[in-house]
């Protein structure tokens, strides 16, 4: 059955439609309250007279589809589906940054607590999202340091010898070690963290108020104490949650937009008690291709001749040169973008405000608002606002989605600081970095194997830091144990001077050179050591403990720019090294292949003169000091082949 035939034999209920190529591969994904109307309005002259809708058609041999129930259903399903098959043909969320959340890993037998950015169906229970960023943090520091939950790297399947440092600074209870805490003490206060994530503080009181009295009853009074301190630590955050209450003026995310030479810029406005506490940046370098395809599809779609408020080209919330509201040059179908990008950003969330407001109309709002309050469980309202105060948000975002575009692809310079931040915020450090160590492999078949390591500090390279290490204990091939050596060698003399670790350690190749490193810095009771790799042909950077996870930036993102100069410096310094000791021992081999010259006279020659240069250089006269005469003749007629004896 050929595409148009399938096309006819389309139900007429609600449901989701996936055009497919050649290779079977998903190139569009789409939403219809009647999919048979809706994807034969592709099949329509004019519809395919827009040169991307006909590219479209022109690529898919077949579509699929799924049956829902209603529009919502469909709606929900849409997103799902694009997020996990990538069409090329949908608007994608390019994001430069995602919130993150705090993961409560309840499914293991000794649960921990870490910040992560990605939402897996892993049994764990996650928390969020958190902006400022800086916040999960703080978070996770406070129940370190009242519930005393681990967040380090070690493995709890299995006993240990003995705790590291956190346990005696009374930051971890020590699960990893046999005895120091009970299976059920450890639920406890696992039990606790959960409770105060959940924002369940009058039965976390209630909780920590009868076991402070049980162990004071019991006499137990420094257990009694530890839950005194957690108790207070309630009450703070009881007392900011109502003043937050109580000033809270507005609860909203607020969306404006900027366009210009093919390139978009969308800004972001968290606005919490009635203050913008956080703003996030989407990009697209060129002007996604699906929209006018999209555009053009709903023009089609149930043969209706109304015009969408989608393709409103007076698009409030676009900003002008002057910084003022005022429509795109060209027709920009701004409602199709906003369509996508709310369902990508939404559906799915664990928290969502109470309103958002976006600078244009689009067809499935009232479906997606219905939708979200009805997981969320309270109404949320979705609105375009056209006077007033948050009309005014929408302009500021606008505003703002100007300079964004113009620090994006006009100044691709940021400033130190905000390259120090953007790179903990990417790479999940816990503070601004200040000294990043890269550490590279280089040989030739495993010949002379050398590493490098180059230091960032400041905001530049510090080639005084830098440093050569020539390997030891490898022999023949191997990146993997050669990087577990130059790692562990660096860091152990690090300890034993006890000098200050670096902010990151970086390291050149995938995941093979990322867990020797590992396995290294573990050895050396480092478990805590921010650590990543990044892969040469991928461009992809792994986080050590986030494997599964790989971020994967912009290509004009600054971030990946200077994890590469980094890496391509490290690169560098280990390739001159290494061809440095292969001259060296090229040149010294030279002296092997003269008459009469072996290992032992090789060896007295550069310990005299100190250099092979020297040893081409000397006389004749000169050598027979150190070598018997005919021998000294003959390394000075080899070197001086063409001058008269």
């Amino acid at each position: 059955m050929d595409l148009r035939e399938k096309i006819r034999t389309l139900p007429t209920q609600p449901g989701v439609y996936l055009y497919k190529n050649a290779e079977g591969v998903v190139i569009y994904v789409g939403k219809a309250i009647n999919l048979r109307s809706r994807v034969r309005s592709y099949l329509l002259a004019s519809s395919q007279a827009n040169a991307k809708t006909g590219t479209l058609m022109r690529e898919a041999v077949d579509v699929d589809y799924i049956v829902v129930a209603s529009e919502a259903e469909a709606l929900a399903l849409e997103t799902n589906l694009i997020k996990e098959r990538l069409p090329r043909f949908n608007i994608l969320l390019k994001d430069d940054k995602s919130y993150p959340y705090v993961k409560l890993t309840l499914g293991d037998r000794f649960p921990k607590v870490f910040v992560t950015r990605r939402l897996h169906k892993d049994g764990a229970a996650y928390f969020g999202p958190y902006f400022p960023a800086s916040l999960a943090y703080r978070v996770v520091e406070l129940i370190q340091r009242s519930f005393q939950i681990p967040n380090c790297k070690i493995d709890l399947e299995r006993y240990h010898p003995r705790a590291c440092l956190q346990h005696y600074i009374h930051r971890c209870l020590g699960p990893c070690v046999e005895g120091l805490v009970s299976i059920d003490t450890y639920k406890g206060a696992v039990r606790d963290a959960q409770l105060l994530l959940e924002g369940r503080h009058a039965e976390l009181e209630r909780t920590l108020v009868a076991r402070m009295a049980e162990a004071a009853e019991k006499e137990l009074y420094e257990a009694a104490a530890r839950l005194r301190d957690q108790i207070t630590v309630v009450h703070q955050l009881q007392e900011k949650q109502r003043a937050a209450t109580a000033a809270l003026s507005d609860d909203s995310d607020v969306f404006g937009y900027h366009l210009e030479d093919g390139s978009l810029a969308v800004n972001l406005f968290h606005v919490r008690a009635g203050k913008i506490v956080d703003r996030r940046e989407f990009f697209w370098d060129e002007l996604p291709e699906e929209l006018a395809a999209a555009e053009t599809a709903e023009e089609a779609e149930e043969d209706t001749n109304e015009a969408s408020p989608s393709k409103n080209v007076d698009a409030p919330g676009l900003a002008s040169e002057t910084g003022e509201a005022t429509p795109p040059a060209v027709p920009f179908p701004a409602g199709v973008l906003f369509s996508a990008l709310l369902k990508q950003i939404y559906i799915g969330q664990v928290s969502l405000p109470r309103s958002i407001l976006v600078p244009v109309d689009f067809d499935d709002r009232a479906t997606l608002a219905a939708l979200l309050s009805e997981r969320a469980g309270h109404r949320i309202e979705l609105a375009v606002p056209q006077r007033g105060d948050k009309k005014a948000l929408i302009d500021l975002a606008a505003q703002n989605a100007r300079q964004s575009y113009i620090q994006r692809f006009r100044v691709l310079i940021p400033s130190q600081k905000a390259i120090q931040e953007a790179l903990a915020d990417a790479l999940l450090l816990p503070e601004l970095p200040r000294r990043i160590e890269c550490f590279d492999i280089s040989h030739i078949q495993g010949a002379e194997t050398v590493a490098s390591l180059v230091v960032w500090e400041d905001g530049k390279m510090n080639k005084q830091a830098y440093r050569k290490f020539k390997v030891k204990t490898v022999e023949g091939v191997d990146d993997f144990a050669s990087m577990f050596e130059v790692v562990q060698r660096r860091y152990r003399r690090l300890q034993e001077e006890k000098q200050p670790l670096p902010s990151l350690v970086l390291v050149d190749g995938g995941l093979g050179q990322l867990h020797s490193a590992a396995n290294a810095l573990e050895t050396l009771g480092l478990t805590t050591q921010p650590l990543a790799s990044i892969a040469k042909k991928e461009e992809i950077i792994y986080l050590h403990g986030s494997e599964d996870d790989p971020i994967v930036l912009d290509r004009r993102s600054p971030v990946l720019h200077l994890v590469q100069l980094i890496r391509d410096e490290s690169h560098r310094f280990a390739v001159g090294y290494h061809r440095q000791r292969r001259a060296m021992r090229d040149r010294e081999s030279e002296l092997l292949e003269i008459p009469g010259v072996g290992a032992q006279t090789r060896k007295r020659l550069l310990t005299h003169f100190g250099s092979l240069r020297e040893v081409r250089e000397a006389t004749a006269d000169s050598l027979s000091s150190v070598v018997p005469r005919p021998t000294a003749e003959a390394i000075w007629r080899h070197f001086h082949p063409s001058l008269p004896e």
